[in-house]
């Protein structure tokens, strides 16, 4: 289990699968440098980027899912401590982000959709509503996606929401972290901490 987590009231977590461009949205929203690797699974423990001053903590947990060179049991408990962390830290998470690729998150989600499997992505979206987190999907690399509405249109099918995907922009993000385009998740952000009466907490996102 992660042991690193600063003594902080208030978070917001970024999830997902490896190499989807969490750390690089972390660097966009924070302005720091986190390790990135060409190769999936770089990040094995929680990056926490811990402002001096507020009561509150951005976290990037690790990617989950295929990674070269890396064991399945591996694997499997960085799965779970993410799933762990998030459930013991439900009360203190403002926002939990989900980070998709939105070039390949539809054919990922679909390959491991069967009778007996729920694809990562979804589950963990099911599972931030489930103990009281409000997801945001931050569907990341949209700059690459030709027939973008389409695209977010599907992710929503997938995900359980009814399409068209304008009607959850409080929930579903199209952005592209590498251009610094990530207006759209910052917005969605916003207004859950504004719902939470978290307005001070506007100046990080």
């Amino acid at each position: 289990m992660f042991e690193s987590r600063p003594d902080r009231g208030s978070e917001v977590v970024l999830c997902g699968r490896s190499n989807v461009g969490k750390s690089t949205l972390m660097r966009e929203l924070t302005g720091h440098t986190f390790d990135t690797g060409q190769r999936p699974g770089v990040t094995r423990e929680p990056n926490h980027y811990d402002w001096a001053g507020p009561d509150f903590v951005l976290t990037d947990l690790p990617g989950f899912g295929f990674m070269k060179g890396v064991p399945e049991e591996a694997r499997e408990q960085i799965k779970t401590d993410v799933v762990r962390y998030i459930e013991e830290y439900a009360d203190e998470i403002l926002v939990g982000i989900l980070v998709l690729d939105g070039k390949a998150a539809v054919d990922i989600i679909d390959r491991h959709s069967g009778p007996d499997e729920i694809p990562h992505d979804v589950e963990l979206f099911h599972f931030l509503r489930d103990v009281g987190i409000p997801p945001v999907v931050a569907v990341n690399k949209m700059d690459k996606v030709d027939d973008k509405d389409q695209r977010l249109n599907d992710i929503c099918d997938r995900l359980g929401l009814v399409p068209p995907w304008k009607q959850w922009q409080e929930t579903i993000a199209p952005i592209s972290a590498k251009r610094g385009n990530i207006s759209s998740l910052t917005e969605a952000v916003r207004q859950h901490l504004h719902e939470e009466n978290r307005d001070e907490l506007f100046q990080f996102f």
